[in-house]
């Protein structure tokens, strides 16, 4: 199989269902997002960080290329004449959302309590989970303006929401795990 077509010289792609449409489409920005994020989960995940955030890192990984499939799905061709789905894979689910929330909670049940706004940094390995948090907010913010003119699955968006809270608590989590100094906003008053 070949890496290049050239079908795209000319500042077009293709969605799945075969729809031209130009690079800079929402929706292409959205599930373009969605991929820069899961390389950023990429990072994170070959750092020195328990087996356990590994394991649902690669979870995530997993869940953020069908969301990606979903977002890359041209919406009047998403089903086949016959009316089956053109996408054979699951769906973003309840239950997907729900294993974020319960990580969340796990996680800051071993967490002091918030008396702060928290600054990026403290490690470096932490300083990826912001950044992935960062670029998360901007896939749901992409997706949240595809929604507008063309509606996806509401558990997109949710899956998208929840997972940059995840991400800011993974953070945290790190921030105790790795003996970093979690780094306090206490505004300048210069």
């Amino acid at each position: 199989m070949k890496i290049y077509t050239k079908t795209g010289d000319k500042g077009t792609t293709a969605l799945f269902g075969g729809t031209r449409v130009p690079k800079h489409h929402i929706r292409i920005e959205s599930y373009g997002t969605v991929d820069e994020l899961n390389s950023h989960l990429g990072l994170i995940r070959d750092q020195a960080i328990a087996q356990h955030h590994k394991d649902l890192l690669a979870h995530i990984q997993d869940r953020l290329f069908t969301l990606g499939a979903i977002l890359a799905t041209d919406p009047e061709k998403a089903v086949l004449k016959s009316g089956k789905e053109r996408l054979n894979i699951p769906k973003i689910s309840a239950e997907n959302i729900a294993v974020l929330e319960q990580e969340m909670d796990a996680m800051n049940e071993a967490l002091p309590p918030m008396t702060h706004f928290v600054l990026p940094g403290g490690h470096q390995t932490v300083s990826f989970c912001h950044i992935a948090r960062c670029v998360c907010r901007r896939a749901e913010r992409l997706a949240a303006a595809l929604n507008d003119i063309s509606p996806i699955d509401d558990k997109v968006l949710m899956y998208l929401n929840r997972l940059s809270d995840y991400l800011f608590v993974l953070a945290r989590k790190l921030t105790y795990d790795l003996n970093a100094k979690e780094i306090k906003w206490i505004p300048d008053k210069l």
